[in-house]
């Protein structure tokens, strides 16, 4: 079970309190104005509203018929609904102009059922404890519109062959733009891997930028500060609890997959965490500057079989960006 922060409880149920009162608040002018421009109308809501009223009276009356006037009340409730929808209708108001507008029907933004959270309430939780965690991200946020093409040649030399390196860096553009557009559970996890400087962490911060407007929980930073802070809580130096956040985000994007401290600490925290998100349907983009090679030779094959197995791959080629604006004296 998640820890959730003192601050975060309050901003949750601060934020559920504000949504439940929009919709009273909508409700109420909406009777109100029924009540003055259509009398007809207000009649029978008024008769619906006092159906409890009418069901109490007939249940604690202790007459002979209980069973057939509460049948008659639910028979009459039936037909004022669907007569108060067409009054409504033929008014010119939507059918259900009279029903509250709560964020969760569920719970009516109470985030209670039965006394324990709601659905809605914990999905707000996480997403503003992913938020609070994404404040220590020191990564830069980027647009898609950012991406300039000129920073790749035409062609490049890789392993003795010509690469199109221009072509393959629009087209992983592009792949990234429509899996923003089309994200969902189902959308696949990513594996990022090229030299160091040739677009990987700009492309996973726009991806974490565009879903994070779109509403989408999106958990993002470099592997070695997220694994930092759960080895803390993992012997008891931190009350936060990373790694299940890290879980239950929508999208986690692990940034620089390598420039970790290697140990066995470590590497069982990524293979737990890779491992359980594959299993919770959940995509997670990875990104490193290690080579193939050099992937083997870090890691165990529990990792490696998951991130070349199950991981759409992204290949990156061309000179490093940041050396290609120094030299053109820019230097953001």
């Amino acid at each position: 079970m998640v820890k959730y922060s003192p601050e975060a409880i309050n901003q949750a149920y601060s934020q559920l309190d504000n949504r439940r009162q929009k919709a009273i608040s909508e409700y109420s002018e909406h009777v109100d104005e029924i009540k003055r421009n259509a009398p007809e109308i207000y009649s029978i809501f008024t008769h619906l509203a006092d159906t409890k009223n009418r069901l109490a009276e007939i249940v604690f009356s202790k007459r002979d018929d209980v069973k057939q006037a509460v049948e008659a009340v639910k028979n009459d409730n039936l037909l004022s609904q669907k007569r108060l929808k067409e009054y409504l209708v033929r008014f010119g108001y939507p059918e259900d102009y009279l029903v509250a507008k709560y964020h969760c029907n569920t719970c009516c933004d109470t985030g209670l059922v039965e006394g324990q959270r709601c659905r809605c309430c914990e999905e707000l939780l996480m997403s503003i404890m992913i938020k609070q965690l994404n404040e220590q991200c020191k990564i830069k946020l980027h647009s898609f519109a950012e991406f300039k093409a000129d920073y790749y040649p035409e062609i490049v030399k890789h392993k003795g062959k010509d690469i199109a390196c221009r072509e393959m860096m629009v087209n992983n553009l592009q792949f990234c733009m429509k899996y923003c557009d089309i994200f969902s559970n189902d959308s696949p996890s990513i594996f990022m891997i090229g030299q160091t400087g040739l677009g990987k962490t700009f492309l996973s911060s726009c991806i974490a930028q565009t879903l994070i407007l779109n509403g989408v929980s999106v958990a993002f930073d470099s592997i070695q500060n997220y694994l930092r802070d759960i080895e803390k809580e993992h012997f008891g130096k931190s009350d936060k609890d990373t790694l299940e956040i890290l879980l239950n985000a929508d999208l986690l994007i692990l940034d620089d997959l390598g420039c970790e401290f290697s140990s066995p600490f470590n590497s069982s925290t990524i293979y737990n965490i890779i491992n359980s998100r594959l299993n919770m349907g959940k995509p997670t983009v990875v990104s490193t500057n290690l080579t193939n090679e050099e992937l083997v030779k870090r890691y165990d094959d529990r990792i490696i079989s998951r991130l070349i197995g199950n991981y759409y791959p992204l290949r990156f080629v061309g000179e490093d960006i940041r050396q290609i604006k120094r030299r053109n004296g820019i230097f953001n």
